[in-house]
């Protein structure tokens, strides 16, 4: 016998914008997947996405019959690197037992829409190299390298 949660039809997952009543289940849901408690980190930044929204500032969560099943947080970044805005993606986290029935898709799809709307037409993410199960679900999405490369040094 499986765990696997079944979704009927796609439009049983609703994606919206992230509520203040929120914060609790997605730093219990970010201490599921990651096996780390960021109480502080978390309610960092839903103060600085979710509660104070502006047209270039996303925060959404999907829901499915009252409970995230996962979330994901971008920005319209504008001229850095010298190149024009884009939408800029954070995170994105889907719970483990709900993977791979379309949540991130959806949630990715509600982004790039959101993005398309503040007048953007490319889309941007970094993550760690090997990260395999994000890289997948990135290249799933269509996503491949970019123009640049992340340079980094040490401050000690």
């Amino acid at each position: 016998m499986t765990n696997a949660i079944t979704f009927r039809k796609p439009r049983e997952i609703h994606i919206r914008p992230a509520v203040n009543s929120d914060l609790l289940g997605l730093i219990a849901l970010d201490e599921e997947i990651t096996g780390l408690a960021k109480r502080k980190y978390w309610k960092e930044t839903f103060a600085r996405y979710g509660a104070r929204r502006r047209l270039s500032r996303f925060f959404l969560v999907a829901e499915y019959r009252g409970r995230i099943e996962g979330f994901i947080i971008g920005e319209v970044r504008a001229w850095e690197f010298g190149e024009p805005p884009c939408g800029w993606i954070f995170t994105v986290q889907v719970r483990p037992k709900t993977r791979l029935k379309g949540i991130g898709t959806q949630l990715f799809e509600t982004l790039c829409d959101a993005f398309r709307h503040a007048g953007v037409q490319k889309v941007r993410t970094m993550m760690a190299r090997d990260n395999q199960l994000v890289l997948s679900f990135f290249r799933s999405q269509g996503m491949m390298a970019g123009p640049f490369i992340e340079l980094e040094a040490a401050l000690d």
